[in-house]
């Protein structure tokens, strides 16, 4: 089943699409796999001290991304095709990297600097 424990959300954005990113993150890390079961959405919103509402919102959300659906009162589960999985994959590594770039540009960093950077650390502990 998808954890939604130790959960911490931010003010930044919205709590519904953070629900959405959390389960989209442990889909490409590997902890959550077609089949797997989400808690019911009282369950969640109890988890994380939030409104029903809110956690129905995101249940839709990942419904129309395609990526859990929802059997009546069977509860709802992850869905995934290889390409599905892919793509999901694919946006979390832009999403990562285009925020890393934005950080670089605004502390002054030249791409060759980054490269460089880039070189030295990948492979250091």
């Amino acid at each position: 089943m998808v954890s939604f424990e130790g959960l911490i959300l931010n003010s930044r954005e919205p709590v519904y699409q953070q629900l959405a990113a959390h389960v989209r993150r442990m889909i490409v890390i590997g902890c959550a796999d077609d089949g797997d079961p989400l808690p019911s959405r009282r369950e969640i919103a109890q988890t994380l001290d939030i409104n029903p509402n809110t956690v129905q919102k995101a249940f839709r959300l990942m419904e129309e991304q395609g990526f859990i659906v929802t059997n009546g009162n069977a509860g709802s589960v992850i869905r995934l095709t290889p390409a599905l999985r892919a793509q999901l994959g694919d946006a979390l590594t832009r999403g990562l990297v285009r925020a890393f770039v934005q950080q670089a540009r605004q502390s002054g960093l030249t791409l060759p600097r980054v490269m460089s950077l880039l070189g030295e650390l990948w492979d250091a502990p």
